[in-house]
């Protein structure tokens, strides 16, 4: 399977692999962008750092993540990443649960006014 590439305003991803119960995606943010802080009823994410620095958003906690550390994201959990270097940011963002629409994303605050 050829991967799936979408650009986003924050930069872009590659679909890995797309199954009932698990995604896998390449994620690339662009220096200086974030995505929107959002949640998610039906999956769990894990974070892989890959190139870059991450400003990672869990809940009310932050945490800065480099090459080669990771982080769980639980269903429920308000999240957000950021890239806070000046180089692009590449993530592994593994999937896992019951189903991936788009309509599972709850949106609480996006940079480019996009709405759940």
């Amino acid at each position: 399977m050829d991967p799936s590439h979408e650009d986003r305003p924050w930069g872009s991803f590659d679909v890995l692999v797309d199954d009932p119960h698990t995604k896998v995606k390449r994620l690339t943010v662009k220096p200086g962008q974030r995505l929107s802080l959002q949640s998610h009823k039906l999956r769990d994410e894990h974070w892989v750092i890959v190139a870059g620095t991450a400003h990672v958003t869990l809940d009310e906690d932050t945490l800065e993540l480099a090459y080669g550390q990771h982080v769980y994201v639980k269903r429920g959990v308000k999240h957000r990443i950021a890239n806070v270097g000046d180089v692009p940011l590449e993530i592994i963002e593994v999937q896992v649960g019951d189903g991936f629409p788009e309509e599972d994303i709850t949106r609480y605050a996006d940079d480019y006014q996009r709405v759940s």
